[in-house]
C-alpha cells in the first residue's frame, strides 16, 4: 500500500513543532491505517443487474486506507479581545483492491470565534452534532451524521455562522447553516440545505431538558424535544422526538411499472410532513459490562407499501421482455432509495459492551421488524496511551425479501491502527 507521504510527514513535523504562543497547547492528530474488507451480496437489485450485464454497477471492493489528520486551536488577543481559530485537516490515499492508489485530502473544520462574558460567536466551517441518541438521532439538525459506521472518525464539518449564551446550568444556540447556498439555484439537498437552527439546554438535577426549531430554505418549519435522565448509578434513559413540516425523501415516477425505462425512475423531492422519535435507555454494570436498547421511528423513510412496490418491481424486471442492459440499468436504479437514513420506518437496535482494562469488547444488532432485516456488529478495541487497535465484522442479513437482505454488501470487516499524538 502507497502512503500519503506529504500528509504524514506535515503531520508529524507538526507533531514536533514548539507551541506557538503561551496559550497554545501545539497541533495534535492521529496517524491511522485500515483495511477494509468487502463481500458484495448473492441477491439484490445490484447483484441481479451485475448477473445480466457484468460491470454495469461494479461492487465496492475492498480497500487499504492511510489517513493522517491533523488538529490544532490557535488563541490570540486583538485589542483585548480574545479569539481562536480552530481547524481540523484530513489527508487520506485509498488502494482499491486490483486498482490504482487515490489521494484525497479536506478540511474537516476551519472556524474563528470569540468570546463576550457568557456570549459566544464562530464562523467558517465547524462539526456541530446535537440530540441524545446513539443509533439515530432525531434532531441531528445541522451536522446530520452517518451514524453506526465501523470505525468512529471525525466527520466533515458545515459551513455556518453560530451564537451562543451560556449560564450555569443551561445553553442557548442559534446556528446559520450553509448561508452560502442562500437561494441557490438548484435545490441542495438534505444537509446541504441553507437553514436557521436553534438549541436550549437547560439541567435540571439528574435531567438534561434540549428544545430544538429549524427553518430550512425548502423544507420549512421542523421542531423537536429531548430528554436524557440519570435515573441512578446503573441507568439512563433518554428520548428524542420530532416534526416536521417538509422533509427530503426519494419518491419512483409513478408512470414506472416493471417494464424498463430511460431515466431512473428514483428521485429526491421535497415531501410532506413528517414525525421522528427515539425511546433508549442505557445499564452499566460494575463490572463495566454496558447495554443499550433504543427503539426509533423514523416517518422519513420509505413506508412498507413502497417497499412492497419496489420489491414488486424488482420481480418484474427480471422477466421484462426488454433487452439485457435496459434491464441490468433500471435494476441497478432500484438501489436509489438505500441512500437514507432509515431503510425502514421502524427499529430496533440493542448494542452489548464489556470493558476489562484497556479492552473493549462490543457485540450489536439493528433490528427492522417490519420485514425482519439485521444488521449485527462484532467489535474489539484495544486502547494505549498513544495506540489504538480495532477490529470489527459486519454481516447484512434476513430473509430473502428483507430490504437489508437486498443491500449491495452481504459482509463487511474492519482493522484498524491509530496513533495519537
Amino acid at each position: 500500500m502507497t502512503l500519503p507521504w506529504r500528509a504524514l510527514a506535515l503531520a508529524g513535523l507538526c507533531a514536533g513543532l514548539p507551541p506557538a504562543s503561551a496559550a497554545d497547547d501545539g497541533p495534535t492528530g492521529e496517524l491511522r491505517l485500515h483495511w477494509d474488507d468487502r463481500q458484495a451480496a448473492g441477491q439484490g437489485p445490484l447483484a441481479e443487474a451485475n448477473r445480466l450485464q457484468p460491470g454495469v454497477t461494479p461492487p465496492t471492493p475492498s480497500a487499504a486506507v492511510a489517513e493522517a489528520e491533523l488538529r490544532h486551536t490557535l488563541h490570540a488577543k486583538v485589542g483585548g479581545q480574545p479569539w481562536s481559530l480552530g481547524t481540523n485537516l484530513l489527508a487520506w490515499q485509498e488502494r482499491m483492491s486490483g486498482a490504482g492508489a487515490n489521494s484525497h485530502a479536506r478540511v474537516n473544520e476551519l472556524h474563528l470565534g470569540t468570546e463576550l462574558g457568557a456570549w459566544g460567536l464562530a464562523a467558517g466551517k465547524k462539526v456541530l452534532g446535537w440530540d441524545v441518541g446513539h443509533g439515530f438521532r432525531p434532531n441531528d439538525v445541522v451536522q446530520q451524521e452517518t451514524r453506526r459506521t465501523q470505525l468512529s472518525v471525525t466527520p466533515e464539518g458545515r459551513p455556518l455562522i453560530e451564537l451562543e449564551h451560556f449560564g450555569s446550568d443551561s445553553a442557548s444556540t442559534l446556528v446559520w447553516v450553509n448561508p452560502q447556498r442562500l437561494n441557490s439555484a438548484s435545490i441542495p439537498w438534505r444537509a446541504q440545505e441553507s437553514a436557521l437552527a436553534g438549541r436550549w439546554y437547560q439541567r435540571s438535577g439528574a435531567v438534561d431538558w434540549h428544545a430544538f426549531g429549524r427553518i430550512g430554505e425548502h423544507t420549512r418549519v421542523s421542531v423537536g424535544a429531548a430528554v436524557a435522565w440519570v435515573a441512578g448509578d446503573e441507568v439512563e434513559l433518554h428520548a428524542s422526538w420530532r416534526a416536521m413540516q417538509r422533509h427530503d425523501g426519494w419518491r419512483i415516477d409513478g408512470t414506472a411499472a416493471a417494464a424498463p425505462v430511460r431515466i431512473n425512475p428514483w428521485q429526491l423531492q421535497t415531501l410532506g410532513n413528517a414525525r421522528q422519535w427515539l425511546l433508549g435507555l442505557n445499564w452499566t454494570g460494575q463490572q463495566q459490562q454496558g447495554l443499550m436498547v433504543e427503539a426509533w421511528h423514523d416517518g422519513t423513510a420509505l413506508p412498507d407499501s413502497a417497499w412492497d412496490a419496489w420489491l414488486a418491481r424488482n420481480r418484474g424486471l427480471r422477466h421484462a421482455p426488454a433487452p439485457m442492459p435496459a434491464v441490468a440499468g433500471n435494476l441497478a436504479w432500484q438501489a436509489s432509495p438505500f441512500d437514507s437514513a432509515s431503510l425502514r420506518r421502524d427499529n430496533l437496535f440493542i448494542r452489548a459492551s464489556w470493558q476489562p482494562g484497556p479492552w473493549l469488547w462490543t457485540l450489536d444488532a439493528l433490528v427492522q421488524p417490519a420485514d425482519g432485516g439485521r444488521l449485527l456488529t462484532a467489535g474489539l478495541q484495544w486502547q494505549g496511551d498513544r495506540i489504538k487497535l480495532n477490529a470489527s465484522w459486519r454481516l447484512y442479513g434476513g430473509p430473502a425479501n428483507a430490504v437489508m437482505a437486498q443491500l449491495p454488501q452481504r459482509r463487511s470487516g474492519l482493522v484498524a491502527a491509530t496513533w495519537a499524538f
